[in-house]
């Protein structure tokens, strides 16, 4: 069973690779990033709330007002983490931001487990996630310094938006915690993803309505019937790594789950990026950029064998 979750979190990672090109291709036919996160994210509750009705799970709902509060709200953390990269990307650009919401998910992960936080088994703090987690990081750094066109040093002097990256990136591994605990409650994975992602769809939902009370551009619906097919598959993609989040730490623990969608992440990045797929652009993938994903992948060896 443990090693089952090893080629999923991979795969689920990967998605992730799929999500943001699809939610660009969203973004641009409303013209809004928030309604399309709003809209994507609606898509991920229907799908997960179909999926727990087709697995005769979706009574588990009826359970949810028995259970502690905080419990239900770890979905908060999709629309923190969302709202950021709106922030981050055009303050400190897209690959710095990556590379510090990977070292906020690494080092929220590493707590989580070493510290047995959010009813994450206490691992304790053992030499080789130490060791693995700063393989990690470091992979994470040359990746961000090996992407042509990124650079570090934009965000050395905001340590504000330096800070808010960091946390953004380490509320996921603890919504996919909060989330865990909530599958222990209900017992059934698709209705909790489910809960999840309605209540991220609520909260950017209001991001949505506060923006437009800012006066930010009023969404437009006429360029969503030409969009390409897939740029609906962000929802899906949503749908499984968060599923796939939860229902892992328990089994291999938070560092592992977390380092595993990371690298596979990266590995689907730079297919992305090499090949320019969902329309994205077509960008090099340098020598030190493949090294850093290899480390990254080593550091997530080392934890998991450790």
């Amino acid at each position: 069973m443990e090693t089952l979750f090893v080629p999923i979190s991979l795969l689920a990672g990967g998605l992730l690779a799929v999500q943001a090109g699809a939610n660009a291709q969203l973004a641009k036919a409303t013209g809004s990033p928030f309604a399309a996160t709003t809209l994507q994210l609606s898509v991920g509750t229907a799908i997960l709330l179909a999926a727990a009705l087709l697995t005769g799970t979706l009574s588990a709902l009826g359970a949810l007002p028995g259970v502690t509060w905080w419990h239900a709200v770890g979905g908060v953390a999709s629309a923190v983490y969302v709202v950021s990269t709106i922030l981050l990307f055009s303050r400190l650009g897209a690959v710095v931001s990556v590379g510090l919401f990977i070292a906020g998910q690494m080092l929220a992960s590493l707590a989580l487990d070493g510290f047995g936080l959010l009813g994450v088994l206490a691992a304790g703090f053992a030499p080789a996630a130490m060791a693995g987690t700063a393989l990690v990081l470091m992979g994470a750094a040359a990746i961000v310094l090996g992407q042509s066109g990124g650079s570090a040093v934009p965000a050395l002097s905001r340590a504000g938006w330096i800070l808010l990256a960091l946390v953004a990136g380490g509320v996921l591994p603890v919504q996919g915690a909060v989330n865990a605990l909530l599958r222990r409650d209900l017992g059934a994975p698709f209705a909790v993803g489910a809960i999840s992602f309605l209540v991220a769809t609520a909260a950017m939902a209001a991001v949505l309505l506060l923006a437009l009370a800012l006066r930010q551009p009023r969404p437009r619906l006429d360029g969503v019937t030409v969009m390409p097919w897939w740029g609906w598959l962000g929802g899906v993609a949503g749908a499984i790594y968060v599923t796939t989040v939860f229902t892992a730490i328990p089994v291999i623990g938070a560092a592992a789950a977390v380092g595993l969608t990371v690298a596979g992440q990266q590995v689907a990045s730079v297919f992305v990026d090499r090949h320019g797929w969902f329309r994205l652009p077509q960008r090099p993938v340098s020598a030190l950029r493949l090294a850093g994903v290899a480390v990254l992948l080593a550091g997530v060896a080392v934890i998991k064998l450790g």
